[in-house]
């Protein structure tokens, strides 16, 4: 099965080891990709919530991180800046709503590191206008 992330690796070679807790991602761009695949897959929040800075959680849970709540399609990764323990990543990440429409999550995060582990903190999202030859990529 190839990997949710789009990365052209199988999944049992990419992101499987980070989402079940068998391995822990060293990079930013491994634990965003990480994520993005947890969402994709559905029934991993033990990984978002582990992977989410505790200041920043609010009211979320595992539990609810676990639920599936998009048809999570492609995932573009533009540029992961990195200054010291402090990272910034842009991002696209398309899914289909309800009604069928093809959307694109726009975001640019932000990720801390503490004692080796990068934390999603917080980040600006950007709904973007999807054309209709990039939907279907």
């Amino acid at each position: 099965m190839p990997c949710p992330c789009c990365s052209g690796k199988p999944f049992s070679k990419c992101c499987e080891p980070y989402v079940t807790g068998a391995k822990k991602p060293v990079t930013v761009k491994q634990t965003m990709r990480a994520r993005f695949t947890a969402y994709a897959l559905g029934g991993y929040g033990d990984y978002l919530f582990h992977t989410w800075h505790p200041q920043y959680r609010g009211g979320l849970t595992a539990k609810s991180l676990a639920n599936r709540s998009q048809n999570w399609t492609k995932l573009e990764v533009f540029e992961a800046k990195q200054v010291g323990d402090r990272a910034a990543i842009e991002f696209k990440a398309y899914f289909t709503n309800d009604k069928g429409v093809t959307q694109c999550h726009h975001e640019f995060s932000q990720f801390l590191r503490h004692k080796g582990r990068w934390y999603y903190t917080d980040g600006k999202v950007k709904m973007d206008e999807v054309p209709a030859a990039t939907a279907q990529a």
